[in-house]
């Protein structure tokens, strides 16, 4: 086996070409293989095989810098910089990363979970090197889908008016996550169709050059035939015209055809884009078949490519948004569901094909969306905007500006909020309570079980005063029964779900499911705690606050959140406004750093989300408690 013998980009420079075509194989069986145990990210890496093998034999990483967007293509880079042996470990407790990390090694020069930040890191890199006087490759390998995302155009602006000797390497696979919308997807396509224009460019060029003396006015009419040839057949002019020298499209799964590309796009002076066309999943049937649910996945079945899911559990809570929407939507013809590429994963794909004028998917571009959803709401729409809460981040300015601001009625389904497992630390959904709690007009719940999650979202239904949002986990739901239908929560009220006096937890979401079980721990020693769904995080109930300071009853707020600005910041913030001192109150939540990959569970014990530590919170609390009674 080649793959053995690499362990360095280094190794791949004694490779001939058919060696390194059959490195690609054993190195898509590898992934094959290794995925199937731990799950990850293989459609995407399937079909980048020889691209990345091209790039690590003829540049030299890390002095030359590639540069990953998002990083879901990157275990190829990984495997042939030195990681292979850590794949058993992918996206563990520990164990490697399933996005590029600087700390990881030198051959990662950039990370993001997000996508369409690699052009401008690029050009930070660009500008630093040549102030620098060195004379390092910069590459960025983007998507398709990653280049819609505004952020890449701004970068694709600078870069082409700058002039930097920047690589561009557009991997064109038609997807991101779901299918790519857009007019710049169909302009790609357009291009992806029309196998001419480098043909017929060359022609002219070789005509041009037969022309003995040419000069003068004569060279300016041949350089407007060029361009005129250029607008005719259309391949790549947008690009050229953004100031990028345009060299495609290429198949990425021909290797001496891609090896020749790149060193002839080596040799371009100024920014230069290479399109190569890739088939997401390419050389595992099932993967090519429904690249969508092979972008990301658990473990699999090789040979039946079956998908091993656990059964008879409860609907995740994606599911259950999703259903319950159609059920909203039936009799509401104002719901518009918006989404930022993520159809399938917020849920969105039964309400689009039952409502497909009201499912609007914009792509990579949240900031569009968030503004999309205000002008829908000033038409007196009822917007939902399903956002991944990691990636409503990406949308800050919008919410306060152009939401928040004005006051319109926009609803925010925050999916993946808390912990997100093995996608770690840039999709952990643990910011949005700080960042959206501290928004004036801003309402913030979230649900202890499904049957509440349905709740709230007839609550926001219902609600006409300004933005409203939900947030709620990616994991399966308690069990609660949906049969009944949706009934409005009058807003800013919380719940006691178990009665006790010795002690309060205001715990949200699952965490009422870890402070119940304590309590039943507890109420075997005599202690009863008192745990309370505090669902509205913002506005907070006040009058049961108070009540609890009345009452001397010494508080734990328990969050899958931020501790920075979360509801226990919340709970300390009103009884410092209300001249409250003295009042115990112990925060738990997510400590100012960022949590790695791992399951859910290990990052929860990490951090102190558990049981046993809230059981210990309790027993400090108990000597305050009796000294006072």
């Amino acid at each position: 086996m080649l793959l053995e013998h690499i362990n360095q980009p280094e190794d791949l420079k004694r490779l001939s070409l058919t060696e390194l075509e059959t490195l690609a194989g054993e190195i898509r069986q590898f992934l094959i293989e290794k995925l199937s145990v731990t799950g990850g990210h293989l459609a995407p890496n399937l079909g980048v095989v020889e691209l990345t093998l091209a790039l690590h034999t003829l540049f030299h990483s890390p002095y030359d810098k590639l540069i990953f967007d998002v990083g879901h293509q990157a275990y190829v880079h990984k495997i042939l910089t030195g990681r292979k042996d850590k794949f058993d470990t992918l996206r563990k407790y520990k164990g490697l990363c399933g996005f590029v990390k600087r700390s990881e090694s030198e051959h990662d020069v950039w990370e993001a979970g997000h996508s369409s930040t690699s052009l401008s890191a690029a050009m930070g890199m660009a500008l630093a090197r040549d102030l620098k006087g060195e004379h390092n490759k910069v590459i960025a390998i983007i998507g398709d889908g990653s280049i819609t995302g505004g952020m890449a155009l701004e970068a694709m602006n600078h870069i082409g008016h700058e002039k930097k000797n920047i690589m561009v390497i557009l991997n064109d696979n038609e997807m991101s996550i779901a299918p790519n919308v857009g007019a710049i997807h169909n302009y790609l396509s357009k291009i992806r169709s029309d196998r001419h224009y480098l043909k017929a460019k060359e022609e002219v060029e070789h005509l041009l050059k037969k022309i003995p003396a040419i000069g003068g006015t004569l060279a300016k009419t041949a350089e407007k035939l060029k361009d005129s040839l250029k607008y005719f057949v259309l391949n790549g002019v947008w690009f050229e015209e953004l100031g990028f020298t345009y060299i495609g499209p290429v198949d990425g799964h021909n290797l001496p055809v891609l090896m020749d590309t790149l060193k002839q796009a080596e040799k371009v002076n100024g920014p230069v884009l290479v399109h190569v066309v890739t088939t997401k999943g390419k050389g595992y049937t099932p993967a090519e078949k429904d690249s969508h649910t092979w972008h990301g996945l658990g473990p699999y079945k090789i040979e039946s490519g079956q998908v091993l899911k656990p059964v008879g559990q409860p609907p995740m809570y994606t599911e259950v948004f999703g259903n319950t929407l159609i059920e909203l939507g039936e009799k509401d013809s104002r719901i518009i569901a918006v989404t930022p590429a993520m159809p399938g994963g917020s849920g969105l794909l039964k309400f689009a094909k039952q409502f497909p004028t009201r499912m609007i998917d914009v792509g990579i571009a949240e900031q569009h969306a968030a503004t999309l959803c205000a002008g829908l709401a000033t038409e007196g729409m009822k917007p939902i905007f399903a956002v991944y809460s990691t990636f409503l981040q990406r949308a800050y300015d919008q919410v306060v500006h152009d939401i928040c601001r004005p006051k319109l009625n926009v609803t925010f389904a925050i999916d993946r909020a808390g912990f997100v497992g093995p996608d770690g630390e840039t999709h952990q959904g643990v910011y949005d309570i700080a960042f959206l709690r501290t928004l004036p007009n801003m309402v913030l719940m979230m649900p202890k079980d499904e049957r509440e999650l349905r709740d709230m979202m007839q609550t926001a239904l219902e609600y006409n005063d300004g933005p409203i949002a939900y947030r709620y986990p990616r994991i399966n739901g308690t069990g609660a029964s949906i049969d009944l239908p949706p009934k409005a929560i009058p807003i800013g009220t919380w719940e006691t779900v178990r009665e006790g006096d010795y002690a309060a937890v205001l715990a949200v979401g699952p965490m009422i499911q870890v402070a119940e079980t304590a309590a039943e721990q507890l109420a075997k020693e005599g202690i009863n705690l008192r745990v309370v769904n505090a669902r509205f995080i913002k506005p907070l109930d006040e009058a049961y606050l108070l009540q609890l300071a009345n009452d001397s009853t010494p508080i734990i707020t328990m969050e899958e959140g931020s501790i920075q600005g979360g509801l226990g910041s919340a709970v300390m913030e009103f009884f410092a406004g209300k001249g409250i001192i003295g009042l115990p109150v112990k925060v738990l939540g997510v400590p100012d750093y960022f949590v790695e990959h791992g399951s859910v569970s290990e990052q929860r014990e990490e951090v102190g989300l558990t049981m046993q530590n809230l059981i210990a919170e309790v027993k400090k609390l108990m000597p305050r408690k009796r000294q006072r009674a």
